[in-house]
């Protein structure tokens, strides 16, 4: 057993899919499984948008009903390109 877990608050729970929801409506492109309609291409596949997405992101609870915040750091690839996937 995680006790760690075991300890957690039921409302921490919902705070980390408060925080969860917020990122996915913050994040405007399709992304992994988290897919938008209007960000596809023709094809109906995931559209990238690398150019204002390309960083991790971790979000931090400031409290009840406050506006959580965004911390970012930005991604750099070195040996893999980035591209559009097709899983046609």
């Amino acid at each position: 057993m995680n006790q760690a877990l075991e300890k957690a608050n039921v409302s921490d729970f919902f705070e980390l899919a408060e925080l969860m929801c917020i990122d996915a409506l913050d994040r405007t492109e399709s992304c992994g499984g988290h897919f938008r309609i209007e960000s596809q291409t023709g094809e109906g596949e995931a559209k990238r948008d690398d150019a204002n997405f390309s960083y991790t992101a971790a979000w931090e609870w400031k409290g009840l009903g406050k506006t959580p915040a965004l911390h970012k750091e930005p991604l750099t690839f070195e040996y893999v390109p980035l591209s559009q996937r097709s899983y046609k």
